[in-house]
């Protein structure tokens, strides 16, 4: 599907004021130019901000669908706590549920890096669309392009390009950071598994045609039991469980998943048995890439409407901005984001690359995060009371960042496996 296509034009009217407050779009000090003006002009390494002629397309479209289409809907979502239809409809509709994926199965055929850049100009304006797209595409998509069989990818990869959601099924009540101390078993019987446990925080699980689940085929061999099943929606004992009502990322759908005696085909494990958690830490690896493409898209997005608002508010005769301590305040902020952007891009381009990405991503996603914190905290200061109430955005960016510091990893666990690697850099 190609991504290249016009984006229709839609009204751009904002429940008021946010419509007043629509970000413009944000001014670069270091523009990006394509790969082939770089190479033109003799610069043997291009900057990370460098990009290829699909990229720059892909990223300049992405903009506009997030501003035309979802900007409109991102205040009624939020307060609904529920994802509009024509939103996910959208999404599909300009392949940005399968970019990954080989135009063969339907997909838009492109690169990780552009799926970064995908999820960050989504964040801009919404960071509840955007983990939906990037869940898709770094967890779901992947897991089945790389490990599915040709009969699995044939029935499941054009429909994950064209018109269904996945869920990935792995935290439970239980085992949280602890991720393979889960509970859920899969006994196997003839030629099936009969799979009885309960998964938490299962983002899109409303909204999911299809359960990727990792469950325990085999209980003494410890997490080297651990295995990946194909689910579908309406397996009997499947159970979709109450929508959890969260601080941030409200309009994404985050519920439990309960499997009661659920019986799966052994033709439905995806991969091999024994081997879910290899899967499992291999896509969060590369995932954490796509929450810090988010954290990044998210804190950009809050701090392109808060500047604009300190150029304009007037006090003691003269802008806000003019005053030496806010100027100090936004240079820093500024600065604390290009540095996630850096290492974000830098994270996605070695993986890319096919080059050892594992110590960078989890430096990505823990910085990341921690700057979409100190952002959004920051804005909702520059600008006030305003900013505190719900008439304008930034608050909602406030809330929607915390999640940044715990899903796919907290902190702790990103700077852990940053000197784990460290260590091991010095041992050699």
């Amino acid at each position: 599907m190609a991504f290249t296509r016009t984006l229709g034009k839609v009204g751009r009217q904002l429940y008021r004021p946010w419509a007043s407050c629509q970000a413009p779009l944000r001014p670069t000090s270091s523009r990006t130019i394509a790969v082939e003006q770089s190479a033109s002009a003799g610069t043997g390494f291009p900057p990370l901000q460098t990009f290829t002629e699909e990229e720059t397309m892909m990223r300049d479209a992405v903009r506009k669908y997030a501003q035309e289409r979802v900007a409109p809907l991102v205040s009624k979502m939020d307060e609904n706590s529920s994802m509009a239809d024509e939103v996910i409809k959208s999404l599909f509709e300009q392949g940005l549920m399968g970019i990954e994926i080989s135009t063969e199965y339907g997909g838009t055929g492109s690169s990780f890096f552009s799926c970064m850049l995908v999820v960050e100009e989504l964040a801009k304006v919404d960071a509840s669309v955007a983990v939906m797209c990037d869940i898709q595409n770094t967890l779901i998509n992947t897991l089945m392009s790389n490990l599915g069989t040709e009969e699995q990818k044939a029935k499941y990869l054009p429909r994950f390009a064209t018109d269904m959601i996945g869920s990935f099924c792995l935290s439970e009540a239980g085992s949280g950071s602890d991720a393979f101390s889960m509970k859920t078993r899969a006994e196997k019987q003839k030629d099936y598994y009969i799979i009885n446990g309960s998964k938490m925080w299962i983002t899109s699980a409303e909204h999911a045609g299809v359960f990727l689940v990792l469950a325990n085929a085999d209980v003494s061999a410890g997490y080297r039991g651990i295995t990946c099943f194909i689910v579908d929606r309406d397996t009997e004992g499947l159970e979709i469980g109450k929508k959890e009502n969260k601080l941030g990322l409200r309009a994404s759908s985050t519920c439990a998943v309960n499997f009661d005696n659920v019986k799966v085909h052994e033709k439905n494990i995806l991969g091999k048995v024994g081997q879910g958690y290899k899967y499992a830490i291999g896509m969060l690896n590369g995932g954490r890439i796509g929450i810090a493409a988010q954290m990044l898209g998210l804190a950009q997005g809050c701090f392109d409407h808060a500047v604009p608002y300190t150029r304009q508010r007037m006090q003691f005769g003269k802008r806000i901005f003019d005053f030496q301590g806010l100027q100090h305040q936004i240079a820093y902020v500024a600065t604390q984001l290009e540095a996630a952007r850096l290492l974000t891009y830098n994270a996605a381009r070695l993986k890319e690359a096919g080059r050892p990405f594992v110590k960078e991503a989890s430096m990505a996603k823990y910085f990341a995060a921690e700057v979409a914190t100190l952002t959004t905290s920051k804005c909702i200061e520059w600008m006030g009371g305003v900013g505190f109430t719900k008439d304008y955005p930034v608050e909602k960016y406030y809330r929607d960042c915390k999640i940044g510091t715990i899903y796919e990893g907290t902190s702790n666990i990103q700077l852990s496996t940053v000197a784990k690697l460290l260590d091991q850099e010095y041992n050699s």
